[in-house]
């Protein structure tokens, strides 16, 4: 029996759409990937000036080089390197950390009595959103010469680790989406395809992928943002500076939460499988999918915590719409992932199923257009970043894969239809030929659609002849030997396996919702790619910054100024002398950023234990308000969303610890707001 197209005229035309489709994804991958091709990885920070500028030309050396970024980074002793015209270091290799207000600025001082000639200044550093940024420039001093030292054309982040490091991000992705959208499709379309084993091994593979990809970022983190050399990768002393630092903190995070859901899926697919009580397994769903939810959530945040979402305009905001975005997607392409594999390997999925999984489906496209819509303001910003910028370009990909995902997702919701027909048509002839459920089974088919005879040779195999021979002689299993009973019981499984792979086949229904669904996934896998991609590309609004040599003004102060601090401490152990600078902006009443950097007596940065803070409004009787900053990198410590409720004269309290028994708590009162 010919299959047609629900309400879409001759059958013809299916093969025609699904060519269309699969054409038009093919050439949107090769055109993401020529864009790729086109144009360095680059991440979310930028440099947006630097004094001297790129080229410039100055009749007497400088004291300082002075490098300004579009947003805040984390800097080694070598991020910044001046070399002059023989290759040799001309600075003193311990850059500063000049950041005031909005802009981020850091300088490294000359040599003095440097001779004249053109020099060489190269910078690696770490963005704030977790990927690695470098560059070079020249300038020159009295007259450009000759110089030794070749501009470096390896972006950081390049070569065989970077290249690794990019596939355990697209696995990582790939990893959640099969994890977390193939257990909500079982807890919330198809609680029965719990015990079906393609459904479990879809699940914890993506388990498997997503710990070992995570696993791998973490070890390949050290030379991914600084040598480049895959040996690093076992540097132990690398891997305890990753652990310091938000991103490495992110993986650890998302390790310790894998681990809690292996016990999700060992009970989802262990004693909720078994469970038989209705009363007991619909309080056993009801726990598994907060559980599940809340592990879920979780790992969706270890993304938004230390990438783009983390950093730029509006974080707060920024971070939860992007955990509700990866939430989205992994619902919709991860179900749509179980939803195929249930089509092709298992005999009894319901047109009930399917129903519910196409309503998730159509939420989950709602909450992805909401949040893509957010995403796409804040990081592109404008109507020419949108189409000038590469960040731009790839975003219009996304959304056109986007829409034709959702035009073949409606065609798969009109087949569902027709199943649904289907199922309806058979149970009220009272249809004995069902396959699995009677009532709404996708498989259900008339008992002429369900041929014994083999497809190629026209009679029956043999193991279903065998077994067919014994039942037309009248012999039970208790009549034969235990041997051969054991033989009887695989054939007649065999046999009925074959009788429910012919009657899946025989389907047309069922055949078409399978082909659609196979393209829908065809359109997600390519849609992932671009999406990976994204994430570890410059936005347009900071590239037209970039361009620009200027960054975007500072949030103007909610009623206040920027608040600066200098507070020396003394601990009294070794070590335990230095200063504390502390930069609160916009210094003002709601929400605030602080910066805190620890120095020591040589004003080099100091690395300490532990550093906390605390605000109090003596006069209102309001705290201590507790913040406990991030460490960023060596001496510099960060917190944002910090929440100063009203105006006031403040007492700023810094705890400094320098070892496991020393420490001080320094204050002073300022006015903030």
């Amino acid at each position: 029996m010919t299959a047609t197209a629900p309400r879409f005229g001759p059958s013809p035309a299916r093969r025609p759409l699904a060519a269309v489709a699969l054409l038009a994804t093919l050439i949107s991958l090769l055109f993401g990937l020529a864009l790729a091709a086109a144009s360095p990885a680059s991440a979310h920070a930028a440099l947006t000036g630097s004094d001297p500028q790129d080229g410039a030309v100055v009749a007497t050396a400088p004291d300082d080089v002075t490098l300004t970024f579009s947003e805040q980074i984390a800097m080694g002793d070598d991020s910044i390197r001046v070399l002059d015209p023989s290759g040799e270091r001309a600075d003193d290799g311990a850059p500063r950390d000049l950041t005031s207000g909005g802009t981020v600025r850091y300088a490294v001082t000359l040599h003095s009595g440097l001779p004249d000639g053109t020099y060489t200044v190269a910078w690696q550093a770490v963005s704030a959103d977790s990927h690695p940024v470098s560059g070079a420039f020249t300038f020159s001093v009295g007259a450009p010469s000759e110089t030794t030292v070749a501009l470096p054309t390896d972006q950081a982040g390049g070569g065989l680790v970077g290249v690794l490091y990019g596939i355990a991000r697209y696995a990582a992705y790939a990893g959640f989406i099969l994890l977390a959208g193939g257990s909500a499709f079982v807890l919330a379309c198809w609680q029965r395809g719990a015990g079906a084993r393609p459904l479990q091994r879809l699940v914890v593979r993506g388990w498997i992928t997503l710990t070992a990809a995570t696993l791998a970022m973490l070890l390949l983190r050290n030379p991914y943002t600084g040598s480049g050399k895959l040996a690093d990768a076992f540097d132990l002393d690398g891997l305890q500076a990753v652990l310091d630092t938000k991103p490495g903190a992110a993986l650890v995070s998302r390790l310790l939460l894998l681990g809690a859901s292996a016990l999700f899926i060992a009970v989802l697919f262990g004693a909720y499988a078994k469970r038989e009580d209705e009363r007991e397994k619909k309080d056993l769903t009801f726990g598994l999918a907060t559980g599940g939810a809340v592990i879920a959530a979780g790992i969706a945040g270890t993304w938004a915590l230390a990438e783009h979402a983390s950093t730029g305009i509006q974080p707060g905001i920024a971070m939860p719409v992007d955990m509700l975005h990866l939430l989205a997607v992994a619902g919709w392409l991860g179900g749509l992932a179980a939803l195929l594999v249930a089509l092709h390997r298992t005999p009894d999925l319901t047109s009930a199923a399917v129903r519910r999984f196409s309503r998730i489906a159509f939420g989950s496209v709602l909450v992805l257009t909401a949040t893509g819509l957010y995403q796409s303001w804040r990081q592109v910003g404008s109507w020419s970043a949108l189409t000038g910028t590469r960040y731009g370009q790839l975003l219009l990909i996304k959304v056109a894969l986007v829409a034709l995902l959702v035009g073949v997702a409606w065609i798969s919701r009109r087949w569902t239809g027709r199943l649904a027909e289907s199922a309806e048509s058979a149970e009220s002839v009272g249809s004995v030929g069902s396959v699995g459920s009677v009532e709404g089974t996708v498989a259900a088919v008339p008992p002429a659609a369900v041929p014994v005879s083999g497809p190629a040779s026209g009679t029956a195999e043999p193991e279903e002849s065998a077994a067919v021979a014994d039942e037309a002689a009248g012999v039970s299993e208790e009549e034969v030997a235990p041997e051969r009973a054991a033989q009887l019981s695989r054939q007649r499984a065999a046999l009925t396996a074959t009788k429910e792979k012919r009657a899946r086949d025989a389907d047309p229904d069922r055949s078409g919702l399978r082909r659609s669904v196979m393209v829908e996934t065809g359109i997600a896998v390519v849609l992932l790619v671009v999406t990976t991609i994204l994430t570890s590309t410059e936005p347009g609004r900071t590239e037209e910054e970039a361009a620009r040599g200027t960054t975007a003004p500072a949030a103007a102060p909610v009623n206040g100024g920027q608040v600066e601090l200098s507070l020396p401490f003394d601990t009294g152990g070794r070590n335990g002398k230095g200063t504390v600078r502390l930069d609160i902006s916009p210094g003002g009443t709601g929400s605030n950023s602080v910066h805190l950097w620890v120095d020591g007596p040589d004003e080099r940065p100091l690395d300490v234990p532990e550093v906390k803070l605390a605000f109090t409004l003596e006069s209102k009787d309001i705290g201590p308000l507790p913040v406990v900053p991030d460490r960023l990198t060596e001496g510099h410590w960060t917190a944002s969303g910090v929440q100063i409720p009203m105006a006031g004269d403040w007492k700023v309290a810094v705890t400094v610890r320098t070892s496991d028994i020393d420490q001080t708590t320094i204050d002073k009162n300022v006015k903030i707001g």
